[in-house]
């Protein structure tokens, strides 16, 4: 019969083929060892009632010099990380305590910044190469994608190379230096994960959690927070942060709005104005994009929201559209939808110079109201009536 014994042997065959091949030949795209990211123990940041608001590129700069005595293998290479310690000072004063081996200026050639990390990281070393900007990381995409991407998978594990790659990028510096390609990046480099922190402390987590563990990374700082006053955890060398988990950043009950990098400040505006219009807004930050949102945390948000805005830098159709993929599709949270779901990027050209170019080619805190305004207008036209 249909579900006789026959059925069932084949079925117990098919799952059996089906196992072995996924092991044969879908399998170590990521570590699978004890060292792998996901397994790096989570310690959380601690800060002194007294702790220091200092600029967050000296969080940073303490993070990397607390891992240098930590770990005499790290080292740093890159365009102006030696002598002038980085070009927002995150290096500063390393070279000087540690010798120019381990922090070292280099060429402007990225592909050959991160040739000279993926050697030093096979042979067991812990390389953290500096792409200044990320605009000019594409110049280095193909030697990422090719030969650090897929190395775990091509030797099943076989041959690691846990190198970071360090740079930054979103709005501040006009037309070359304030790119956020980041769907052109996400395409190519499965097998890599990518950190985009919102602050400098975020950053350091990050740093911490990945120079323990035996994963390649990319992480994305944001370009115009540097100067941004953080407080410097008295564990700067210390705590950890987990990679695929999104973070509450401001709770609420009507929109949940999914973002990173330099726009969660952005969101975090346009939240608090349109509170005082009395709409409640849930703002998650994903923080990491590769792995994504591993405990499903922002389907847990649109279940209490019942609708979402997904918002970034990247071109229309880019990260955006990833991200509602994975929550959408992935996460089956289109279930919890009573509305359409947006998406607000910037605009489809480079952003131009100065303030004022960063204002009308990126989404700003007036673009992310009038999108969630509009989500909540087309919901309940007589609450939330036309502005103007």
């Amino acid at each position: 019969g249909q579900r006789g014994p026959a059925r069932r042997d084949l079925l117990n065959w098919l799952d059996q083929a089906l196992a072995e091949n996924a092991d044969r030949y879908n399998s170590y795209l990521f570590s699978q060892s004890e060292e792998a990211v996901l397994n790096i123990e989570v310690v959380p940041a601690q800060f002194a009632p007294d702790a220091a608001q200092v600029d967050g590129r000296e969080v940073l700069q303490a993070c990397f010099e607390a891992n240098f005595q930590r770990d005499p293998r790290i080292f740093a290479i890159g365009e102006d990380v030696g002598r002038i310690g980085d070009v927002n000072q995150a290096f500063a004063g390393l070279q000087d305590k540690f010798g120019e081996l381990r922090v070292t200026d280099t060429g402007i050639r990225e592909c050959t910044i991160v040739g000279q990390g993926i050697g030093a990281a096979l042979r067991g070393l812990r390389p953290i190469t500096e792409i200044q900007y990320l605009d000019y990381l594409l110049y280095a995409i193909q030697i990422l994608s090719d030969d650090v991407a897929n190395l775990q998978y091509r030797t099943k594990g076989g041959q690691k190379a846990p190198l970071i790659v360090r740079t930054r990028g979103h709005r501040l510096e006009g037309i070359w230096h304030s790119g956020s390609p980041i769907q052109m990046i996400l395409g190519a480099i499965r097998g890599i994960h990518l950190c985009v922190p919102r602050d400098m402390t975020q950053a350091a987590g990050f740093y911490n959690t990945l120079l323990r563990s035996d994963e390649p990374a990319i992480v994305i700082e944001c370009l115009n927070g540097y100067r941004l006053k953080e407080r410097i955890p008295s564990n700067v060398g210390e705590f950890t942060l987990p990679l695929g988990v999104p973070e509450v950043l401001r709770e609420g009950t009507d929109v949940t709005i999914v973002t990173y990098g330099s726009m969660c400040r952005i969101v975090l505006e346009a939240a608090r104005q349109l509170a005082e219009t009395g709409i409640s807004v849930e703002v998650l930050d994903v923080q990491t994009l590769l792995p994504f949102d591993l405990e499903h945390v922002i389907t847990d948000s649109i279940r209490k929201t019942s609708r979402v805005l997904f918002t970034d830098e990247d071109v229309p159709g880019g990260a955006t559209a990833y991200m509602m993929q994975q929550v959408l599709d992935d996460q089956d949270a289109y279930r919890h939808l009573d509305s359409a779901p947006r998406c607000l990027a910037a605009q489809a050209h480079r952003p131009p110079y100065g303030s004022d170019g960063d204002y009308f080619s990126k989404p700003n805190a007036e673009d992310v109201f009038d999108t969630v305004y509009e989500m909540m207008r087309d919901a309940d036209p007589k609450q939330f009536a036309t502005i103007y």
